[in-house]
């Protein structure tokens, strides 16, 4: 058993929420799918590449590395990205990366 970082009280060692106070448990990281982990490098490959091939032009650029730094952390930390934020990768960046994301499960992600 584990204890939660939060309030204290014992949790089960694969709890992911600690049932006494609704805080997530530290050091758990919901499991996906290796399809998803090769759909995510794809986006970012791509992402990185769009970013090399536009950086002669400084104003595009200027959306286009926080939005690839957005991408790294979110596939990082399992975060839920929008569809509206897939989509403007897709116009804006890369369209394999958009498309990518859009292809991206998100299930069971924060």
């Amino acid at each position: 058993m584990k204890y939660c970082s939060h309030c204290g009280k014992e949790v089960a060692d694969d709890a992911v929420i600690c049932v006494s106070c609704g805080c997530m448990v530290e050091n758990t990281r919901i499991r996906k799918d290796e399809d998803s982990d090769t759909v995510e490098l794809l986006a970012k490959i791509f992402m990185i590449i769009s970013c090399i091939a536009s950086g002669w032009l400084i104003i595009p650029l200027a959306w286009m590395i926080p939005m690839t730094v957005h991408v790294f952390k979110s596939c990082k930390y399992n975060l839920h990205m929008g569809t509206g934020f897939k989509i403007c990768v897709l116009i804006f960046q890369s369209l394999i990366a958009g498309i990518a994301l859009l292809c991206r499960n998100e299930e069971g992600l924060l």
